[in-house]
């Protein structure tokens, strides 16, 4: 049983919005909070070529990527156990605290060693306090109010890539890579500290016996291992790339399971199919935008700048998605809203394939993948809707934690996949490998709209 200092009547009677007087401060923090590790995960990406060769430490470049995604996938269940035993407090601050000092060893790491270990130490972290934060929300936030935050959440996440990757090109060009790492925390620290008082709220969360570092914690370890090794294995070459491939691949088939609620691999109705669909989402959606520039410059001669202008308009899209969906009185159900957004995720992958052909203007590409922003600005904040929902208060910490696995690990697994088979198949037929590259997310894609249908409790 839990107990919060807020009872649940006053929240449902509240008619403030997220930026009324009681969620001001805590809105405001979480979403700089959320906005400041979306950009840190960009900004590094791009500075990264950069760090690895001032360091001398290209031998290390796929760790310290890869890393981090295996840490915080630990972090997320760990940080779900403990917000549902402890309430979201304490692995939230824990979060923080361990991203921020992950940076900081990372920006001040005299080799390339030390920066990884850094990473991975950020890694932690950052799965902390995101499964945290959703906590937070479903414990501090009426129901009516969740669409809109999760919403800015998105927009928190979306907004960065319009202008992350610029501004770290620009820090690292005219002034020293470190800046990147040390930067966000200066930024993070007063975000932070805006978010105390609203946080009081949930200070009166009554403990519950339990283990933080339980069975599933192990699992999760395991997880993370295959995780790892499929991240790494998928930029090797040869019969080493499949020996990782294969044995990371056995890794998170064996033990993801383990980590999701049951049903979630057979979309059963309900929470499984919400769960199963953020990863299904996730991975069509990412899977299929990594190879979208690559094959705009090499194949239809687009400069770098102009293959960005690709990733740029999905951005807008996504966002404004985002805003329609946190707006009240939804004229459709959850369910059908999923299924209109997996679709547009479909078209909007079919559309971009479509520019392989030399007679299809590349513009047609470019607004076609808005679509799949439109998609995706659809399906995440109502995903994150409906775990809630579908959660008890003592499950919202276990649950948020599922749906955010479901996302890191499908999107690696995918990624590791299709990279490696677009690596095999490019040197003998182009075509063939971007057919490839962009089938594998639209197939799943066309499983998600199957999986948003079954969303609905009782649906058929």
């Amino acid at each position: 049983m839990t107990s919060v200092a807020e009872p649940e009547a006053d929240q449902t009677t509240d008619s403030g919005g997220v930026l009324s007087p009681k969620y001001r401060a805590l809105t405001v923090g979480m979403v700089a909070l959320i906005t400041l590790v979306a950009f840190e995960s960009l900004a590094v990406t791009t500075a990264m070529p950069t760090v690895a060769q001032a360091l001398d430490g290209l031998s290390l470049y796929a760790l310290a990527f890869g890393g981090p995604l295996a840490s915080g996938v630990v972090a997320m269940v760990v940080s779900g156990t403990w917000s549902d035993l402890k309430g979201p407090t304490r692995p939230l601050w824990h979060g923080t605290a361990w991203f921020l000092g992950g940076l900081i060893i990372a920006g001040l790491a005299p080799s390339m060693e030390i920066l990884v270990a850094g990473r991975i130490i950020q890694g932690f972290g950052s799965g902390l306090l995101t499964v945290a934060l959703y906590v937070v929300v479903g414990q501090l936030y009426p129901a009516r109010l969740r669409p809109r935050i999760f919403a800015a959440f998105a927009t928190g996440w979306v907004v960065p890539s319009l202008v992350g990757p610029a501004i770290a090109g620009l820090i690292v060009e005219h002034a020293s890579w470190r800046i990147v790492f040390l930067a966000v925390p200066a930024i993070a620290i007063p975000a932070v500290l805006v978010m105390r008082p609203g946080l009081a709220h949930g200070a009166a969360y009554e403990a519950r016996e339990g283990r933080l570092w339980d069975k599933r914690a192990m699992w999760a370890i395991a997880a993370a291992v295959g995780v790892g090794l499929l991240h790494y294995g998928g930029q090797q070459r040869g019969v080493l790339q499949v020996v990782l491939l294969v044995i990371g691949l056995a890794g998170v088939v064996a033990f993801a399971p383990r980590l999701l609620p049951s049903g979630t691999f057979t979309l059963g109705r309900g929470l499984p199919s919400v769960v199963a669909l953020r990863g299904l989402v996730a991975a069509a959606g990412f899977g299929a935008e990594v190879f979208l520039p690559l094959m705009l410059t090499r194949e239809r001669g687009l400069s770098p700048a102009l293959a960005g202008l690709v990733l740029t308009v999905s951005a807008l899209s996504w966002t404004a998605a985002s805003w329609y969906r946190g707006r009240p009185k939804q004229p459709f159900s959850h369910s059908v809203f999923l299924q209109a957004g997996m679709v547009l995720i479909l078209l909007g992958i079919a559309t971009a394939t479509l520019t392989l052909n030399d007679n299809v203007p590349v513009l047609v590409g470019i607004l076609g993948w808005s679509l799949t922003g439109l998609g995706m600005g659809t399906v995440f904040p109502t995903l994150s809707v409906l775990t809630l929902e579908y959660s008890e208060r003592d499950e919202q910490g276990a649950n948020s934690s599922a749906a955010q696995l479901s996302d890191s690990l499908s999107t690696a697994t995918v990624l590791a996949v299709g990279g490696s088979l677009f690596a095999a198949l490019e040197p003998h037929s182009a075509v063939t490998a971007y057919l490839v590259a962009f089938g594998l997310p639209a197939a799943l894609a066309l499983i998600g709209v199957q999986a948003g249908r079954r969303t609905a409790r009782g649906a058929s």
